[in-house]
């Protein structure tokens, strides 16, 4: 059954991974991003290119934006892209369209490049080794890995089109190939505008694909986040080697978190003030850089272990399943209804999970990456072979459910994925009716995620006050790591 790249386009794994690019599924986006810092840190002469390119473009913003003149349409034609959804890569939950970098990105990275980082460019004369196009989106919330790869996707999209064209004449069919002319790829300096190129790539359900090598993506947060700076502003300023700095810090500190020694700073308080700081001092965003620049090696390791871990949960072992289930079971046949279909699919994941450490895809740093969204991207590929319409986040005025199924309008079912922590998980299992009623259907599973034993009894708890201790529509998932064999004592038993 086709469901990765190799399996449309009928090339050997072995082919594409010896040429570096990651095996992307065309049933839906996989959650992985590209990282500008994994770019900027690689020793290959190519990607050294390339981020110099991308900085120069950013550079080319700060010059246009230094009058503070930028016009709506000048924001719309600089800073405004599609998602590259033919790279098959990002959070969408159903296929790979997703929404892009709009004008609030737009104007806050105008902003950022025309006042508090009118030197951008220059900083490697200073402190850090060079510049980089995550700094510029520090200082804000709500700009997040996804932007960041959104962004830097479309200031290397010559490159990645190239790398593709590449591949796709030497190992792919000139059946499965196609002549297109792809919009906003090389910028013309002298008149400031993007312009389209031709290229021969490989053509599927009506558009084409684009491979990314893998040594550029990550899985979790970009190496340089704001994330991470905010919550070691104090420990930058401490050990940043710059007297005058440290104390400016801490004294602003100790006025806006602790004039009141009665009261405890709110974690909202604190946001407030490490993001005044940080406007304030961005030179504390250099030191933090600076520190991130200097364990470069740690960032290529790490996202070689997350996307490895990735490409074997979200490739390897779903694949393996598949063929299991076609060659070995009755999995895709159309004998039980749209239920029973959905059952069959969250008991593989729970399996997987619990006993094939699939929970490892979960955690990072031996901490839980508690997502719903990873949860739901898993079930989504085991329906790739349904013939069931299968739809994400459906909204009938109740609010949305994560997944609708339908075989017909008399056979539906609705699922939804919630991980134990949710606020409002007591109200979701509550109003099961509610949401079963306006979906015109009385068959729905909920599907919970828990990461401890204090979440288990928890959930156990709200079931026990609820009353639902015998209702077999709820399926609960331990994706606990403290109770699990690692795979290696797992074989020695064997």
């Amino acid at each position: 059954m086709n469901i990765y790249f190799t399996d449309y386009f009928n090339v050997k794994p072995g082919v594409l991974k010896k040429y570096g690019a990651f095996n992307i599924s065309l049933i839906n986006d996989l959650p992985l991003f590209i990282d500008p810092f994994l770019i900027f840190t690689s020793k290959k002469p190519t990607y050294k290119k390339l981020h110099d390119q991308i900085i120069t473009y950013l550079k080319y913003l700060r010059d246009m934006s230094a009058d503070g003149l930028v016009n709506e349409s000048q924001l719309r034609t600089w800073y405004m892209f599609k998602e590259v959804k033919q790279l098959w890569l990002g959070y969408s939950l159903s296929g790979n369209e997703g929404s892009g970098l709009g004008m609030d990105f737009a104007k806050a990275l105008n902003s950022n490049l025309n006042m508090i980082f009118s030197d951008f460019g220059k900083e490697h004369k200073k402190i850090t080794k060079g510049s980089h196009l995550e700094k510029v989106c520090l200082i804000k919330s709500g700009v997040g890995k996804d932007n960041i790869s959104d962004f830097t996707a479309n200031l290397i999209k010559e490159y990645l089109l190239e790398y593709t064209q590449q591949f796709a004449k030497k190992h792919i069919n000139e059946k499965f190939r196609k002549v297109v002319s792809v919009p906003r790829v090389a910028f013309n300096y002298d008149i400031g505008v993007w312009s389209p190129k031709q290229y021969e790539l490989p053509w599927f359900n009506g558009d084409y694909v684009l491979l990314t090598p893998k040594d550029i993506l990550t899985k979790e947060e970009n190496w340089i986040n704001r994330h991470e700076l905010i919550h070691d502003v104090e420990r930058i300023a401490d050990s940043a080697g710059d007297e005058q700095l440290r104390s400016q810090v801490n004294q602003y500190l100790s006025m806006a978190l602790f004039k009141d020694k009665d009261k405890e700073p709110t974690k909202a308080d604190k946001e407030k003030a490490y993001t005044y700081l940080l406007e304030k001092y961005p030179k504390l965003i250099e030191y933090y850089i600076r520190s991130k620049e200097n364990r470069g090696n740690e960032a290529i390791r790490q996202s070689e272990l997350k996307v490895t871990e990735s490409e074997n949960f979200f490739i390897l072992q779903v694949a393996n399943f598949v063929n299991q289930l076609e060659s070995k079971t009755e999995f895709y046949k159309c004998d039980s209804n749209t239920l029973e279909d959905a059952r069959k699919r969250i008991l593989f994941l729970k399996e997987e999970i619990e006993n094939n450490n699939g929970y490892r895809l979960f955690y990072n740093d031996g901490k839980p990456i508690q997502r719903e969204s990873d949860l739901q991207i898993l079930y989504r590929l085991t329906w790739f072979a349904s013939p069931s319409d299968f739809n994400s986040e459906v909204n009938n005025g109740c609010g949305p459910v994560d997944f609708k199924i339908s075989r017909g309008s008399k056979d539906k079912a609705i699922v939804e994925f919630k991980l134990a922590k949710n606020s409002k998980l007591k109200n979701i299992l509550a109003q099961v009716e509610i949401y079963e009623k306006a979906n015109r259907t009385k068959n729905s599973l909920k599907v919970i995620f828990y990461f401890s034993e204090d979440e288990k009894a928890k959930v156990d708890s709200m079931i026990q006050e609820l009353k639902l201790e015998n209702d077999n529509s709820i399926i609960l998932v331990d994706a606990r790591s403290d109770n699990k064999q690692s795979a290696s004592k797992v074989k020695q038993k064997k």
